[in-house]
């Protein structure tokens, strides 16, 4: 678990959710609004924020972590037994543990957590407390995003519950620890490429060895660990949905010599036949032309696998949101 104190490394902005855990206490809607401002302003410009008082101990957040940790100090064997059986489930992707092919240029390992209501996961019997921290940390990190959502269809002026109801299906969501290995040489540092992410928002708690960046104008700058904290970006959904309005947000994380980085990634998705493109808010009704042709969100999410499973032999050939610009 991150140890820095800190409230902000300067590079992103900060969002302060304790007005939507408060009621009665002051002017609460007006503090709301300031809070929607920042995130509008946030998504306007990089797509990052860093979010505190978010509705997770840091007691839980950080047993994860190390719960997490211990998982993937076990050895390969006994990693590779928490997997489902090829064939076994009709998921978009095999619950369980997982590693990058040796040809990707991604350098990590995961474990891949679907709605435990759905009855798809496999979990490892070790380290004990490992489900229960994680259903935990996915039930909660769920109602995160159930709230920043709200917040985004404030942002975007949307009529009131247009996006909780065009997201109402949370069967598509997953979370994801993860362990990035070390460096091996001062060149080969990549632990995950830059890219986008192809969902409506993610959220990554981390421990405090640090690596993930961010791109802005000015390059790249460290998205630090700082205890507590959650860190928010928006996927191109939101992008797409506000016809560049929002920006998805580009990142990468960098490994460093030495040691092992934990995280965990939760991804707040759309149900794969969701059919996705720039709202006449942002578009027709404004008097500007769409950016995007329509797609179903399902279609994208197999492409952006392949570029995984499939890595091409040039950048510019992997797939993001520009297959569908117009």
């Amino acid at each position: 678990m991150a140890t820095r104190s800190s409230s902000s490394d300067g590079a992103l902005p900060v969002v302060d959710l304790a007005p939507f855990f408060l009621a009665g206490v002051g002017d609460v809607d007006a503090a709301r609004a300031r809070v929607t401002e920042a995130v509008r302003e946030a998504c306007m410009s990089t797509g990052f924020f860093r979010v505190v008082n978010h509705g997770l101990p840091t007691e839980l957040m950080a047993r994860a972590l190390e719960l997490s940790a211990a998982f993937f100090a076990l050895p390969d064997e006994e990693k590779a037994k928490v997997r489902l059986a090829e064939g076994s489930s009709s998921a978009p992707l095999p619950a369980g543990y997982a590693r990058q092919p040796a040809h990707s240029a991604d350098k990590n390992e995961y474990l891949l957590v679907f709605n435990p209501e759905l009855w798809l996961n496999v979990y490892p019997a070790e380290p004990a407390g490992f489900r229960n921290a994680l259903e935990e940390c996915y039930a909660k990190l769920t109602a995160l995003g159930l709230l920043i959502q709200d917040i985004l269809n404030e942002c975007m002026g949307l009529p009131p519950g247009f996006l909780a109801e065009y997201n109402a299906d949370r069967n598509f969501d997953f979370l994801t620890p993860l362990r990035y290995f070390p460096a091996t040489s001062a060149e080969e540092t990549n632990g995950i490429c830059a890219h986008e992410d192809g969902n409506l928002v993610t959220f990554v708690l981390q421990d405090d060895v640090g690596g993930l960046e961010v791109h802005r104008s000015d390059g790249w700058v460290p998205a630090e660990p700082v205890e507590g904290t959650i860190i928010a970006n928006i996927g191109d959904i939101v992008q797409v949905l506000s016809n560049n309005k929002f920006k998805s947000a580009t990142h990468r994380v960098v490994r460093k010599p030495g040691a092992h980085r934990h995280s965990l990634a939760f991804f707040f998705n759309l149900h794969g036949d969701r059919w996705v493109e720039p709202l006449p808010q942002f578009a027709g009704n404004v008097g500007e032309a769409p950016r995007y042709r329509g797609f179903k969100y399902g279609d994208y999410m197999q492409l952006r696998m392949r570029n995984k499973t499939h890595p091409p032999s040039r950048p510019e050939d992997v797939v993001d949101i520009t297959h569908y610009a117009i």
